[in-house]
């Protein structure tokens, strides 16, 4: 009867170490998942981050085109605006030059006009 009692007995823990394995398996299972599924939430926010820094990296080099052709506008309009100015300058230098000449002209006819004038009388 002990031998049996023993057996049961036996049987009985074997059961019981057999139930806390499978329930220590049950939390590892659970464990491990709770971690994978964390680590597959974190890789989908990764990769929308990813298309978001792609989108505004694309918006940003757009812009950055947009600001190097408006600068290059910019530089071209400078460039012409000088390019009228020295137009101007040198136009008005000849300008001066003919003024100038027809001034000195003017007043050599005068002077020429005056002493005809000064011989007939």
């Amino acid at each position: 009867s002990s031998g049996i009692n023993a057996e049961y007995g036996q049987e009985v823990r074997r059961k019981e170490i057999q139930q806390l394995c499978t329930h220590l398996n049950v939390l590892l299972v659970d464990k491990m998942n709770s971690r994978v599924e964390g680590a597959y939430i974190n890789q989908k926010k990764l990769q929308s981050h990813t298309r978001q820094l792609q989108h505004h990296s694309a918006n940003l080099q757009k812009q950055s085109e947009q600001w190097i052709k408006l600068l290059d506008n910019f530089n071209e309009a400078l460039k012409e605006i000088g390019d009228v100015s020295n137009w101007a300058k040198s136009l008005e230098s000849e300008m001066t030059k003919i003024s100038h000449t027809l001034a000195y002209a003017y007043k050599g006819e005068v002077e020429n006009s005056q002493s005809n004038t000064s011989i007939l009388e």
